[in-house]
């Protein structure tokens, strides 16, 4: 099977521009594709992960990826998805969240001469003349159309600033630019940005002429892999610091029964016919799919001894023997304690970051929520010791699932 048709066989693509044409770049390995990702934070989520993943399988098939940072985008702020108006942020944040993508990135894609690149699009947006931009592309784009995309309709009811209306022409400038300066002939993402990538598209046309080629591709579950880096408690990081190893695992472990065999074809590199047989799994199997999930998710993102620890950690835990080995740890100083060496169970929770806030915290307990070294904890003005949490530490579990270690740090 060659990669184009693998792509349709795991459930990846959604709507394409030419089939034929994306078909005969991709199995050939002629795609010079980018897919774009905005700097909003210092780390990708899992909402990243399905973009992550199709990266790695369209290079291993010989293909180029484009990792797309948007620092000038960015300025501005994508409209999709959203009911207000982004946070304006600093050059400098900006380009901080940019060099932790690509330490990340470089887990999935190779990066160096003829292989992966990484661009920023304020290199070129943040030099344009604005009268200019208006002469040259402006007038390729007609307003009507623009508010009748998905991504300005939904907004126009509670208001949309002029500053994020141009956003479909930058992003549709950045596909103009980089196919006339590095050769890029194909963009991907959900579908929550196909009226941005049309416009690209036909913008290279009205310019370059029809001959130009110029693809695009929708990622069926793109957008719904953006909802995938949320849960109740925020977003499931991939930095390690953000979501630790043990706490991704347990993230995919945890996804439901109707999603498991859904996510190990899109987001796994097992082989199909593997996952084809996994199809007829049920019952308990589910959860021997979910432990499959976890694990190979984890490795890819961690490496294999994360993988590994996290693994034995999860069932461990859910298996009795409570072995705490690997899991997730905050260490405590004596300056957390009172003076008499007490620690309350609200500031307990949000020094574990279990709870983002004190009344998050007092939520949790009062809804019964929160157990800590085996006892169900029901007062929010609990208090535990310096002495509960020496030697192995205090365990305290949050909901069903998570699970988290609270330490003394030796002085």
């Amino acid at each position: 099977m060659q990669i184009y048709e693998e792509l349709k066989a795991r459930g990846l693509i959604a709507q394409v521009t030419d089939e034929e044409e994306i078909r005969e770049l991709v199995n050939n390995g002629k795609a010079v594709f980018y897919i774009g990702f905005d700097p909003t934070a210092d780390s990708l989520h899992v909402g990243h992960f399905m973009a992550l993943c199709l990266m790695k399988r369209l290079q291993q098939a010989g293909n180029r990826p484009i990792a797309l940072i948007g620092g000038g985008t960015g300025m501005v702020g994508d409209p999709s998805g959203r009911s207000d108006m982004r946070q304006m942020m600093t050059v400098e944040t900006i380009q901080h969240n940019c060099d932790c993508f690509k330490k990340q990135m470089e887990r999935f894609i190779e990066f160096g001469d003829g292989k992966a690149m990484m661009l920023n699009n304020a290199d070129w947006l943040l030099k344009l003349n604005y009268v200019e931009l208006l002469r040259e592309v402006g007038a390729c784009f007609s307003v009507n159309n623009m508010l009748r995309a998905e991504c300005y309709k939904q907004r126009m009811e509670k208001g949309l600033s002029f500053l994020e209306f141009n956003y479909m022409i930058m992003q549709s400038y950045d596909f103009y630019h980089m196919f006339q300066t590095v050769g890029c002939n194909m963009q991907f993402g959900g579908d929550d940005q196909w009226s941005n990538m049309l416009g690209g598209t036909e913008l290279i046309r009205k310019k370059l002429g029809k001959d130009a080629y110029a693809m695009t591709i929708t990622l069926l579950l793109n957008s719904e892999g953006k909802k995938m880096g949320k849960t109740a408690s925020g977003a499931v990081w991939l930095d390690p610091n953000k979501t630790s190893p043990f706490d991704f695992y347990q993230y995919w472990r945890n996804v439901g029964d109707a999603d498991v065999l859904k996510c190990i074809r899109m987001l796994t590199f097992l082989p199909l016919e593997q996952i084809d047989e996994m199809d007829k799994w049920e019952g308990s199997q589910l959860n021997t799919a979910k432990e499959i999930l976890a694990y190979e998710l984890t490795k890819l993102v961690h490496g294999e001894e994360e993988a590994e620890k996290a693994q034995e950690a999860a069932r461990s835990l859910f298996g009795g023997s409570g072995d705490s080995q690997h899991m997730p740890c905050t260490e405590l100083c004596r300056e957390d304690f009172t003076p008499d060496g007490k620690i309350d169970i609200l500031t307990l929770l949000v020094k574990c970051g279990l709870a983002a806030s004190k009344g998050e915290a007092r939520r949790l307990v009062q809804q019964g929520g929160v157990t800590v070294c085996g006892q169900k904890v029901a007062d929010i003005e609990a208090t535990f010791s310096c002495k509960d949490c020496c030697g192995e530490g205090a365990i305290i579990k949050k909901g069903k699932k998570v699970y988290h270690k609270a330490h003394l740090a030796q002085e």
